[in-house]
Protein backbone atom coordinates (compact mmCIF):
# COMPACT_ATOMS: atom_id res chain seq x y z
CA UNK A 1 0.00 0.00 0.00
CA UNK A 2 1.59 3.33 -1.10
CA UNK A 3 1.59 6.35 1.26
CA UNK A 4 1.30 9.64 -0.23
CA UNK A 5 2.15 12.50 2.15
CA UNK A 6 1.21 16.37 0.79
CA UNK A 7 3.40 19.31 2.42
CA UNK A 8 1.42 22.91 2.01
CA UNK A 9 3.84 25.87 1.71
CA UNK A 10 3.42 29.47 0.75
CA UNK A 11 5.44 31.28 -2.05
CA UNK A 12 5.79 34.67 -1.52
CA UNK A 13 4.68 36.62 -4.58
CA UNK A 14 5.42 40.32 -3.64
CA UNK A 15 6.73 42.07 -0.35
CA UNK A 16 5.27 45.50 0.62
CA UNK A 17 6.64 47.64 3.65
CA UNK A 18 3.55 47.99 6.24
CA UNK A 19 3.85 52.16 6.26
CA UNK A 20 1.79 52.62 3.09
CA UNK A 21 0.07 55.91 3.36
CA UNK A 22 -3.82 55.93 4.52
CA UNK A 23 -6.19 54.22 2.12
CA UNK A 24 -3.89 53.27 -0.15
CA UNK A 25 -3.93 48.89 0.43
CA UNK A 26 -0.73 48.16 -2.56
CA UNK A 27 -0.49 44.47 -1.05
CA UNK A 28 -4.37 43.94 -1.21
CA UNK A 29 -4.61 45.02 -4.51
CA UNK A 30 -1.82 43.53 -5.74
CA UNK A 31 -3.12 40.26 -4.15
CA UNK A 32 -6.72 41.07 -5.54
CA UNK A 33 -4.65 41.41 -9.23
CA UNK A 34 -3.29 37.91 -8.50
CA UNK A 35 -6.97 36.61 -7.50
CA UNK A 36 -8.66 37.77 -10.86
CA UNK A 37 -5.71 35.99 -12.91
CA UNK A 38 -6.94 32.75 -10.88
CA UNK A 39 -3.92 33.00 -8.49
CA UNK A 40 -4.90 31.69 -5.10
CA UNK A 41 -3.04 35.14 -3.27
CA UNK A 42 -3.49 36.81 0.06
CA UNK A 43 -2.08 39.35 2.02
CA UNK A 44 0.13 38.16 5.58
CA UNK A 45 1.52 40.30 7.99
CA UNK A 46 5.52 39.40 8.79
CA UNK A 47 5.87 41.26 11.78
CA UNK A 48 9.67 40.83 12.49
CA UNK A 49 10.28 42.54 9.15
CA UNK A 50 7.16 44.96 9.05
CA UNK A 51 6.17 43.66 5.75
CA UNK A 52 2.60 43.12 4.43
CA UNK A 53 3.30 39.38 1.97
CA UNK A 54 1.37 38.44 -0.47
CA UNK A 55 1.24 34.62 -0.66
CA UNK A 56 0.27 31.86 -2.24
CA UNK A 57 -0.40 28.01 -0.99
CA UNK A 58 1.14 25.72 -3.07
CA UNK A 59 0.92 21.97 -2.49
CA UNK A 60 4.21 19.77 -2.70
CA UNK A 61 4.56 15.70 -2.61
Amino acid sequence: MATTTAHATRTILERFPAGAPRGSWPAEEYAAAQRAQGTNAQVVMDLPSDQFLVVTDTTTQ
